[in-house]
């Protein structure tokens, strides 16, 4: 038995979300002739309250999309030193839209109303236009932390303030929602933008929707097409989509049940370093300064169970559907067996 903690992407489909995909009725998206493509982008439009949707391979995909909807060359956007979009996604900001980078140092990957207002050029020639403001809920690289939603309403504030766009990475967005009772619309009236991944807790095997109004999606349609996103009878792709969204969401609180036991489990031993606070479904841990982290992977993968380095110090774990609580149970002893 593989027990695999390397993320929550690794899912598989289960059969009657591969029904779903087998009986989808199709139709080539790039003419916008696929129903269940149409469907998928209704329903997910719907959900959050917003005018229309977009449905793309991946959410890296979906962020880049929206940086150049929302953006012009040469100017400057703001988000966490933390953020996917910074360090994770190939470079694309600058590559994809000639736009640079105004890092804050928030707390757990969170920025605040008041730097981000502070990190807004003045509207001289020889300074950068600040046009855009990027968010990450949950924060994957500070271990799945959630935003207070309260936070994020003093940041559009400044946003309107200014004139500036707010666009969420919400690739694990329902992983908050369940844990805040918070809802889609909420976000679907603060964010100009939202980003949603479907591989990921929800367990499609592919897919993120990209969100907002009717002018800004005709847009991004074109970019999406610019970016070689445009795909052809891909319903049955959606249809995965659908099924993970009308049965996916309120079981992630399960995950985070399973990540905060191992959380417990790392709190025990001795070559644990720090741990950072689990508030959804990824663990990350350092080890202790004398030890490298590639050991305590090896060590783990010895006993069937894989995990990742995440930096020079740190280990990342991430629960989901394919963790049963047998597994977690069997990361938690293997976790407390470990000899150095």
């Amino acid at each position: 038995m593989i027990i695999d903690l390397r993320s929550d992407t690794v899912t598989l489909p289960g059969k009657a979300m591969l029904a779903a995909m087998h009986n989808a009725p199709l139709g080539d998206d790039v003419f916008n002739e696929d129903p269940t493509v149409n469907r998928l982008q209704e329903y997910a439009a719907d959900m959050f309250g917003m005018e229309a949707a977009l449905f793309c391979p991946s959410g890296t995909m979906t962020n880049q999309i929206a940086i150049k909807t929302h953006t012009s060359p040469g100017d400057e956007l703001i988000c966490d030193a933390l953020s996917h979009i910074y360090n994770y996604e190939g470079g694309g900001i600058s590559f994809n839209s000639g736009v640079q980078v105004r890092l804050l140092s928030g707390n757990n990957g969170q920025i605040n109303a008041t730097q981000v207002e502070e990190a807004i050029n003045p509207n001289f020639d020889w300074l950068t236009k600040t046009s855009l403001v990027c968010l990450e809920n949950t924060v994957n690289k500070a271990g799945g932390s959630i935003y207070q939603f309260t936070d994020i309403q003093n940041i559009k504030d400044v946003c309107l303030n200014y004139n500036l766009r707010l666009h969420l990475d919400g690739a694990r967005l329902f992983n908050a929602l369940v844990e805040t009772g918070e809802s889609p619309e909420q976000y679907g009236k603060v964010f100009d933008s939202v980003s949603i991944c479907l591989s990921k807790g929800l367990g499609a095997p592919v897919g993120s929707i990209l969100l907002g109004n009717t002018e800004f999606i005709a847009r991004a349609r074109r970019v999406r097409k610019v970016f070689g996103g445009g795909m052809r009878q891909a319903g049955v792709l959606a249809a995965a989509g659908i099924f993970a969204l009308q049965n996916n969401v309120n079981r992630l609180k399960e995950d985070h049940e399973k990540a905060q036991e191992i959380g417990r489990a790392l709190e025990k031993v001795e070559y644990v370093n720090k741990l950072l606070p689990v508030e959804t479904n990824i663990v990350i841990f350092e080890v202790r300064p004398d030890l490298h982290p590639e050991i305590i992977v090896e060590a783990l993968k010895r006993k069937n169970i894989l995990c990742t380095t995440f930096g020079k110090k740190s280990i990342r774990m991430v629960t989901h559907m394919d963790i049963s609580h047998e597994m977690c149970s069997v990361v938690c002893q293997s976790i407390q067996e470990i000899q150095l």
